[in-house]
């Protein structure tokens, strides 16, 4: 085969044809090669006007195509392919025509002309709804509507205008009297369908309709044509036009309604009505009223009664009935999965139907009568449970007595725990989990039914349940075993959790116990509060019977069984945290003996389980991973008094797992030797003291050798090295040192101190010695020349380029420097040496890492000043406040300058901040800066007030000023009653021209007013009753005054009242009606038990301004109120809410939307209760009113405006705040109705759309995957569209922006499902399939762009 020239000619093809007759098959094969070459090579031109060549090269292919050997038929589909693309359109006709007219005499494959057609059909780019079609897919349709679909039909559906034209010969999809339909042309009509079908005209697509539902009605079509029949609806009715749709579902339900129906017919009928679910499943919702109660019928219990009854009668089961009842559970699936919305109405019958099948099992004795397992067994009868357990395993498995062909009740089964599935993954996000129905009605029945004999159904209903058991655990605060599991220990993660509070923020006293306490253990875990009513509540009810039926399966030999029932122990342990107390017995010995097993089980056949869930070829090793990573919860939420007579088994079976040559199963068993190590170091100490000296021993050898082993795994040597580190912080001080000897204590820490030094294991190294550094408790516990190398390589790392590792390396100084010990044990060098290290990081590139700096440094200072206070560290300050830093970090930034000058060293600091600073940064950072280093230094520093006073009075300099005055009033805060300030200082500068100027003075009185409130209040509030700008002005000062009551030296509470209302008269002007708003919502939390109900009052008010105050203040109660005012807000909130949303004013809805937003941010635990109240309410307001859209003329030119938007934009960032917090609570298709309808609205709401998309790609796959065709119309007509030539350059970026946003989403989605845009066949997602198609024909060049810049920011 000669490679294709870069512009072949038609004459190189001409002379390929005449060895395509070749007698040697090679020859011929080799020729269509390189005619296939030529033809992908040539471009789409070069035979445009080539008729006679391209006679002659269709005769050489449909000659081949004929061909004995299957080979070179092949090479000849892939040039048809090839060769259609080049052919002029008024020859597309007749080779069609010839195609499909072929009669094969030679070839033993008759379906290669059907494929051919096939090939033709799908080398066309395919058309896009809304959008005209490219030049050779509208000259490909019409050969295909003039040829090949009167070729299928045996007529012509369009009228062509010609007379007298010969009649098609009898259609490729007429039903033969002897072998009936062709299966191949059905193919052949699904391809049409699928990828023409937005060009199909109508009449075309009611004579497609029409032929494929004859076919489906003949009784000689097969089982496997009618399945293609049911698919090539299925696409069809994703364009047919609604009447067509509408007359598709009326016959459906005439043929149901017949009295004449057979069992096979209606059970035809109802595959096709599941199958429409899933393709068009909104349009269908409308007539589900009228459907579902033919799908309740065939789950009736009536149906059911009169079959087990002739079953009673006739002795043998009826499979037409079973195959009809599997349809209707398949339908039902599909309405409940696809239509949830719209079978709210049947939710009972729906769990009645399922439920009354999902025990359905005529060939075994019946188990109505059985003893419930959540029930009254008692524990004297398990053996015979048991045993009869096992005897039904040995019937139905290992006798073989009966076969799929003998029974095929068990498909029954399996659809009704589907059909279960999708009811508890669409409904458990509000009512039915809430009020019980879901563990009063399905959970029992499926804990009853873990003695299922068929392994199929036995793994669905296993699935089911676990959903329903992760849905009961989605509303509330989990264990975080997983993370801490993958993860380590991470202090920070504490920090970060803890819920912002009003109280004083001097970060030198960071909580490091508290964090290190809960993520380490060191306390047994106490026994979880059971609720007393709700979904845990119905849980913990359960819980018995579930472990009851667990403990069963995990004694069978079915691997997927126990792997599939000890995931779903795992999730119940962890959603209860803990709750298996009294079931150890059943639970723990099963479970070590599967540790121990080997990995090389026999593997099992992957089974696909609902909502896409697939169990992999389960195997021996994959089984011992969830076993131990149910022993590692197990230890993780239990005491360890209840592990203790369980120890000795436990250990020595998970450390044979670690020396596992599988790497998985020695990885998860790592992760599940910390855990151990928790419970059985103090001062948990599970088992006697000489266990624990020999199971640490055996621990510390296990972990030492994994952790050195050049022949392990890298990622078991990491997590090996993270376990040293947690057993050296639990054998810490003078108890733990008996654990472990001083000797294995050093080579330990050795270890730790060489990986530290290796690239591949360094983030492991660090994050165990962070462990070690927090825990010391003695002074043996660390050696002085190990902690200071340590520590100086620590510091070393903070200039390697990868993140991650120098925030765990900072994280690990930090737990050093505030851990005495630690600290004590480095010298002075040391300490300059890491000063100096952490230099770098002390700018505003990184906020996170520089607050963690600043803290350490703090400490540096505290332990040796001298020898970390230099020139260098007064550059860097002196650099980063020019920067406008704000909470913690700034607060983290005065603690530092307050410690150097309480050392009497902040002369330098303070020549560099008034020499190097002085007004070039931010004069309110810079003045508290200078106030906190004036103070805290006192004579040291070389300046004094009277400096900045006379530099006050002196001064011509705008920006002096306002330095001078924040430096005051820094100052007269810190010195409380004792300063020589007077009000007059600053109220004095109110009345200056300057815009600046008095505001910082009112900022700085009410500074300095905070920690004298005696003798600045009066003065701030006599400027309220003024009308103007010192009433706004005094605003600003009550605001600092209040900001900082919880932490000045005065007690503001008997000044609140007189406060209060000077506010409110303040308040009532316009220009301070937002400012007003903040100091009574501050003043609010001060004193909650009186200002609260007459918020509440005021929201009754007339006044639209005044409630609109009211609703802003109520805001303002929320980020920085603590437990006391929340008892007081619990009780009225709902109401005020309420109140809120139905105030007439358009602006105090918005309001009220920027509240609930707040709150629950802030306040979840007192608004989700009231979220299914609340969420109508915004869901309404995210609707477009027509009655808010105005004309207003502008010019020559008339404009609309739109008064709701900004109501939708805050409606629309409630929802994103109530999707991130509260998801499980929300109705998922109601939110992604809103989101889809979103992306057709302004910019900025679609903008907002599309993150919420990117954030419910991973909330809800399952219904994302299910949205991807409204999504996909949605995008396209965004990237569709094309801003005016006229078109200002706002609304180009805008375009621009939105199109980029949407193609990114776009991407994401891809990656997350790529096979719903892959080119099967599947009824679902096909608008995006299109859409994906067409965006990589048309953008190909942003699309590849995109892909690049999505891949980077994920890596």
């Amino acid at each position: 085969m000669a490679p294709a020239p870069l512009h072949p000619s038609p004459a190189q093809c001409l002379n390929l044809l005449p060895k395509l007759s070749d007698a040697d098959a090679d020859l011929r094969y080799m020729s269509l090669s390189d005619l296939y070459n030529l033809l992908n090579a040539g471009s789409p031109s070069f035979l445009s006007t080539e008729y006679h060549t391209c006679a002659k090269i269709i005769d050489g292919i449909l000659q081949t195509l004929d061909d004995q050997n299957g080979e070179v038929q092949n090479q000849a589909i892939k040039c048809v392919g090839a060769l259609v693309l080049k052919l002029p359109a008024d020859i597309l006709a007749p080779f069609v025509h010839r195609v499909s007219n072929i009669k094969t005499a030679n070839s033993v494959d008759t379906s290669v002309p059907t494929t051919a057609l096939r090939t033709f059909i799908t080398s066309f780019p395919p058309p896009l709804p809304g959008l005209p079609p490219p030049e050779k897919t509208a000259d490909a349709y019409s050969a295909i509507s003039r040829v090949l679909i009167p070729r299928l039909l045996g007529y012509i559906v369009i009228p062509t205008g010609i007379d007298n034209l010969p009649a098609p010969p009898p259609g490729m999809l007429e039903i033969g009297s002897e072998k009936g339909i062709n299966s191949d042309a059905v193919d052949v009509l699904v391809e049409i369908i699928r990828c023409f079908g937005p060009m199909l005209k109508d009449a075309e697509k009611q004579a497609l309709q029409k032929t494929i539902l004859v076919i489906l009605d003949d009784e000689r079509t097969g089982s496997v044509v009618k399945k293609k029949a049911v698919m090539a609806i299925s696409i069809l009715s994703v364009y047919m036009p609604d009447l067509l749709l509408k007359t598709l579902v009326s016959q459906i339900i005439e043929t149901l309604q017949s009295p004449h129906l057979t069992l096979s017919k209606r059970r035809l009928l109802l595959t096709i009505v599941g199958s429409l679910s899933r393709s068009v499943p909104q349009r269908l919702g409308s007539y589900l009223n009228k459907l579902v109660p033919f799908v309740m019928s065939a789950l009736s219990k009536k149906e059911y009664d009169e079959a087990l009854d002739g079953m009673a009668e006739d002795g043998d089961t009826n499979t037409a009935i079973d195959e009809v009842r599997e349809a209707a559970l398949v339908a039902l699936e599909g309405f409940l999965s696809c239509c949830s919305n719209d079978m709210r109405p049947f939710t009972n019958e729906a769990i009645d139907a399922a439920s009354r099948y999902i025990g359905y099992d005529p060939n075994s004795a019946s188990e109505e009568d059985d003893e419930d397992m959540a029930g009254t067994q008692n524990d004297e009868d398990e053996d015979n449970e048991q045993n009869d357990f096992d005897a039904d395993d040995e019937d139905f498995e290992q006798d073989g007595t009966f076969s799929d062909d003998d029974d095929s009740s068990w498909k029954v089964r399996r659809c009704a725990a589907k059909a279960l599935y999708a009811i508890i993954s669409t409904r458990s996000n509000g009512d039915l989990l809430e009020n019980g129905t879901l563990y009063e009605q399905i959970a029992p029945l499926l804990i009853k039914r873990f003695k299922e004999r068929e392994e199929n159904v036995r793994l669905e209903i296993l699935v089911t349940l676990a959903l329903l058991v992760r849905k009961t655990g989605e509303g509330i605060s989990l264990v975080e075993t997983e993370p801490a599991r993958e993860n380590g220990f991470s202090v920070e993660q504490g920090l970060r959790s803890r819920k912002r509070r009003r109280v004083d923020s001097n970060t030198d006293t960071l909580e490091l116990s508290g964090a290190y306490s809960s993520t380490m253990g060191l306390s047994s875990p106490a026994a979880s509060p059971s609720p007393v009513s709700g979904p845990r509540a119905d849980l913990t009810r359960l819980s018995p019977s579930i472990v009851k039926g667990v403990s069963l399966l995990l004694k069978q030999s079915s691997i997927p069984s126990k792997q599939t029932a000890m995931s779903l122990l795992r999730d119940v342990v962890l959603v209860q945290h803990g709750g298996l107390s009294d079931h150890f017995s059943k639970i723990l010995d099963p479970l070590v003996e599967i540790i121990k097993s080997t990995s090389h089980s026999a593997h099992v056949s992957a089974s696909t389980l609902s909502g896409g869930a697939t169990t992999a070829a389960a195997s021996g090793g994959v089984m011992r991973i969830e076993a131990l990573q149910l022993l590692g919860a197990i230890c993780d939420t239990h005491s360890s008094r209840v592990l203790t007579p369980y120890i000795e088994s436990i250990v020595p079976s998970v450390i044979i797992a670690v020396e596992d040559k599988n790497y998985k199963v020695s990885g998860e068993a790592l992760l599940t030797v910390e855990s151990i190590t928790k419970a059985i170091t103090p001062p948990r100490a599970a088992g006697t003291e000489q266990q624990r000296i020999t199971f640490i021993g055996n621990i510390y050898d296990v972990l030492s050798t994994k952790a050195t082993s050049l022949d392990a795994d890298l990622e078991v040597r990491r997590k090996a090295i993270h376990a040293l580190g947690v057993l050296l912080a639990r054998a810490s001080g003078s108890i733990g040192s008996k654990l472990l000897p001083a000797g294995r204590r050093g080579k330990a820490l050795e270890i730790l101190e060489d990986r530290l030094g290796n690239e591949t294991t360094r983030l492991s190294a660090v994050k165990g010695i962070e462990l070690v550094m927090i825990s010391a408790t003695d002074q043996h516990d660390l050696q002085p020349k190990w902690t200071r190398q340590v520590t100086l390589e620590l510091g070393a790392q903070l200039r390697k380029a990868d993140r991650t590792l120098r925030s765990a390396s900072l994280a690990a100084l930090r737990s050093l420097v505030f851990n005495p010990i630690a600290l004590g044990r480095l010298d002075d060098q040391a300490v300059h040496n890491v000063a100096a290290l952490l230099l770098p990081l002390i700018n505003a590139q990184d906020l996170n890492l520089l607050g963690i700096s600043l803290a350490i440094l703090t400490r540096l200072v505290n332990r040796s000043p001298k020898h970390v206070v230099d020139a260098g560290l007064v550059k860097v300050l002196c650099g980063v406040v020019l920067f406008p830093l704000g909470g913690r970090v700034f607060d983290a930034f005065l603690v530092l300058i307050q410690t150097i000058g309480e050392q009497g060293i902040g002369h330098t600091l303070m020549h560099g901040f008034l020499q190097d600073v002085g007004v070039s940064g931010d004069p309110t950072l810079v003045g508290k800066a200078i106030g906190t280093l004036l103070v805290a230094g006192g004579s040291t520093v070389g300046v004094g007030l009277q400096d900045f006073e006379g530099e006050l009075r002196s001064s011509k300099d705008q920006q002096r000023q306002c330095l001078a005055l924040s430096v005051l009033g820094e100052a007269g805060f810190r010195l409380g009653s004792s300063s020589p300030l007077q009000p007059k200082t600053f109220s004095s500068h109110f009345n200056s021209k300057s815009e600046s100027i008095p505001r910082t003075a009112a900022t700085a009185l009410g500074r300095a007013g905070a920690s004298n409130i005696n003798a600045y209040l009066p003065v701030i509030l006599s400027n309220t009753t003024k009308a103007g700008h010192l009433q706004y002005l005094s605003l600003y000062s009550i605001k600092e005054i209040l900001q900082n009551a919880g932490s000045s030296k005065s007690d503001i509470s008997p000044h609140t009242k007189e406060i209060w209302e000077s506010l409110l008269a303040a308040s009532k002007a316009e220009d301070n009606k937002t400012l007003g708003a903040e100091c009574i919502g501050r003043i609010t939390i001060i004193d909650p038990a009186t200002f609260l109900p007459k918020l509440e009052e005021y929201l009754r008010d007339p006044t639209p301004a005044m409630r609109g105050m009211t609703i802003q203040a109520i805001r303002f109660t929320f980020a920085d109120s603590d437990d006391t005012f929340d008892g007081f807000l619990r009780p009225v909130l709902f109401n005020m809410l309420s109140m809120m949303f139905n105030d007439p004013s358009i602006e105090n809805r918005r309001l009220a939307l920027s509240t609930l937003n707040a709150a629950i941010h802030h306040k979840s635990d007192i608004v989700l209760p009231h979220l299914s109240s609340l969420l109508p309410l915004v869901m309404k307001d995210s609707k477009i009113d027509p009655d808010l859209i105005r004309e207003v003329q502008m010019g020559p030119f008339r404009h609309k405006v739109d008064d709701g938007l900004e109501l939708r934009k805050s409606a629309y960032e409630t929802l994103f705040s109530l999707m991130e917090n509260a998801y499980s609570r929300m109705n998922h298709a109601d939110l992604f109705n809103r989101v889809i309808a979103g992306l057709a609205d302004e910019h900025e709401i679609k903008m907002l759309c599309n993150l919420m998309l990117t954030k419910l790609i991973s909330l809800d796959p399952e219904e994302t995957v299910r949205r991807l065709d409204p999504i996909a119309e949605q995008f396209r007509s965004i990237l569709s569209f094309k801003p005016k030539e006229n078109s200002v350059k706002q609304e180009v970026e805008k375009a621009a922006e939105a199109s980029k946003a949407a193609l990114k989403v776009t991407v994401r989605l891809h990656n997350s499902f790529p096979a719903a845009s892959g080119a099967g066949t599947g009824v679902q997602a096909q608008n995006w399939k299109g859409y994906w198609e067409w965006l990589c024909k048309e953008h190909k060049a942003m699309l590849t762009s995109m892909e690049s810049e999505v891949k980077s920011q994920a890596a």
